[in-house]
């Protein structure tokens, strides 16, 4: 636990300068990644088929060979994020990221195009977890949660974003276009982590003899998966799961059911839902808790689980897709601001890993477990089922970090001295 939790802060403490160069550029950086992600994993598919007639299973793995990549690396990124320093291993991985945008373009088999989407995952989740670290490291204690929440807004970006335009430039244009705009993208991002600096504190994070002995050390378990951050990490692991059942199977159900029109404004209403609630949340979870905002995105979660598992009418559908936005799209950045104010300061790197890498294994895992389920019973069967795994994991929620004061009590407000 932080040494700072559960101090008292005077109001100029806790309104402590939020948006400072190193966040707004490690923003930025971040943001360029996740473009990328959404640019190319919406279309990877449909360009395997095209260029090498792929069938449908090899397909689908020329796009998800990226997630495979980021899941596996993950189990690393921590250690070395830690280990090396933030800043290092961001312009590496920064560096490689914006070399492998460019080997979309030669990459002339489908063997090697799945190849390049692996080592493109494996670039990403380094990438990713170092700014996620370094942006950490500059936002204030006390405002741990709200900043977390404007940091997550580029992925929201992102989501809305990149897949319509990948989609409006192989139709208008061709995927050579779309590989340079990502090359593009890639090196807009690595611009930016050249021109960050981390803070100078002691908070910045470290190598070496700041780093501590931990990080020293040769690489443990607890650098994969620390122990801090497992609790919450397994709840967004059940969380995941559920979310995968409407990444994976929206448009199959939507098909089945004729609501086609519904699922192509799901992702849109989730989006503005998510963003606005962005803006509120951070600053709830700082002066109230984490259970307050914790509850709220479980609920709205399970209730649009539920409306899809009876939905027949494409408004019913929309409506969902705003209650997943109030509800994942809450949860998300909640548990990022757990993670990090459970871990110090030298081991951000591992802490945000081991939670991103638990939340990946549910969403990888979800679909093949879940595509039993949708055989043997269908979609509202599966709904219903994940708005079950959303009240478990309320309950696993509140038996272990739930009941913790620290989750009751805000950072940014005193403690009560009654």
């Amino acid at each position: 636990m932080p040494p700072t939790t559960g101090r008292v802060r005077s109001p100029a403490a806790a309104r402590a300068r939020l948006i400072t160069p190193t966040f707004v550029l490690a923003w930025l950086a971040n943001t360029a990644q996740y473009i990328l992600m959404y640019m190319l994993i919406t279309t990877m598919a449909l360009y395997a088929v095209k260029q090498f007639a792929a069938g449908e299973a090899m397909a689908g793995f020329a796009s998800s060979a990226f997630v495979v990549g980021a899941t596996v690396a993950r189990i690393f990124t921590g250690y070395f994020v830690d280990r090396l320093g933030r800043r290092p291993v961001m312009l590496v991985s920064l560096v490689v990221a914006t070399v492998i945008c460019a080997l979309y373009l030669p990459a002339g088999t489908l063997g090697l195009l799945i190849l390049v989407r692996t080592l493109h995952g494996f670039a990403y989740a380094f990438a990713s977890t170092a700014l996620m670290a370094i942006a950490q490291g500059a936002i204030p204690t006390s405002r741990r949660a709200e900043g977390t929440g404007y940091f997550a807004l580029g992925s929201t970006l992102a989501a809305a974003v990149g897949p319509g335009l990948a989609l409006f430039v192989v139709n208008s244009l061709d995927y050579r276009t779309l590989f340079l705009i990502c090359l593009g993208t890639a090196v807009a991002g690595m611009v930016f982590g050249f021109i960050l600096r981390e803070p100078g504190s002691a908070e910045a994070g470290a190598t070496g003899a700041q780093s501590g002995e931990q990080v020293r050390q040769g690489l443990r378990l607890s650098h994969m998966l620390h122990p801090a951050v497992v609790p919450i990490g397994l709840f967004m692991l059940l969380i995941g799961l559920a979310y995968s059942g409407v990444i994976t199977y929206l448009n199959g159900y939507a098909e089945q059911r004729s609501l086609a029109a519904g699922a192509g404004l799901f992702f849109a209403a989730y989006a503005v839902a998510m963003f606005l609630m962005r803006f509120v949340l951070g600053r709830v979870q700082d002066r109230h808790g984490d259970n307050i905002v914790i509850y709220f995105g479980l609920f709205f979660f399970a209730l649009a689980l539920g409306l899809l598992a009876i939905a027949d009418t494409d408004w019913q559908v929309v409506v969902a897709g705003a209650l997943t936005g109030l509800g994942y799209g809450s949860l998300m950045p909640a548990a990022q601001a757990i993670a990090v104010g459970s871990v110090g300061p030298h081991e951000l790197g591992s802490g945000i890993s081991t939670l991103l890498l638990l939340a990946d294994v549910g969403i990888g895992v979800g679909p093949v477990v879940l595509g039993y389920l949708v055989s043997l019973a269908g979609y509202g069967t599966m709904y219903w089922a994940l708005a079950l795994v959303v009240v478990l994991a309320l309950v696993y929620y509140r038996l272990t970090h739930g009941k913790l004061e620290r989750a009751k009590r805000g950072t940014a407000r005193p403690r009560s001295m009654g």
